[in-house]
């Protein structure tokens, strides 16, 4: 949970919710000194550590999702919680987003990954069911959220989220394969025939 070593995020400008368009109209201002692509796949800071330009980003993005996704890898890669030059820990940054966009899908399935490859897999789950709840017609996360159950063998679960994901058009077969592999996998139903609908009366 925050603490007062985890303040909540202050808006300031530019900044904002990474979502909103009226917001993003300073993005690239921010990521143009601090977030290159560079930046993102953890090659090198532009002003100093990765982790001190990511935080300065996130400090004005906090749902920033690219920027939330490469601080979670960083600390990954690092074997960290708080990479340096980071100011506040990772479930921080996390925290903030979700606080000040609580709507914001993306954001809390990137943090249902990170929680995830850090072992714990309850918090993920959590996360990513907000986040299919949130964005029902996001693939990915429908998809993700197979995986989990998948790890959890409720295979009653990951069959539905497994059909969800196909039927929204995700491309990779491997929760399909992990299920079959199983014995559980299922063709889904095909969807109801619709009848024509009876002639109403005219009132004449």
């Amino acid at each position: 949970m925050a603490s007062t070593s985890c303040p909540p995020y202050v808006k300031h400008d530019p900044g904002g919710d990474y979502t909103n368009a009226q917001d993003r109209t300073g993005l690239t201002v921010v990521e143009q000194f601090h977030f290159n692509q560079g930046v993102e796949k953890l090659v090198k800071g532009m002003t100093g550590s990765l982790g001190n330009d990511i935080s300065y980003t996130l400090e004005h993005f906090p749902n920033h999702h690219r920027a939330l996704s490469a601080m979670a890898r960083l600390g990954l890669r690092d074997k960290s919680v708080q990479p340096v030059g980071a100011r506040y820990t990772i479930n921080c940054y996390f925290e903030r987003a979700i606080a000040y966009a609580p709507a914001d899908a993306t954001a809390r399935s990137v943090f249902g990954s990170y929680l995830l490859a850090t072992g714990q897999q309850d918090a993920a789950l959590e996360q990513l069911r907000e986040a299919g709840r949130l964005a029902p017609g996001q693939a990915t996360i429908q998809y993700n959220l197979g995986l989990m159950y998948m790890k959890k063998k409720d295979y009653a679960q990951a069959l539905a989220y497994a059909h969800k994901a196909y039927a929204l058009g995700f491309p990779l077969p491997g929760l399909k394969n992990q299920l079959k592999k199983a014995g559980k996998w299922q063709e889904p139903p095909p969807p109801p025939v619709a009848e024509n609908a009876p002639d109403l009366p005219s009132g004449e």
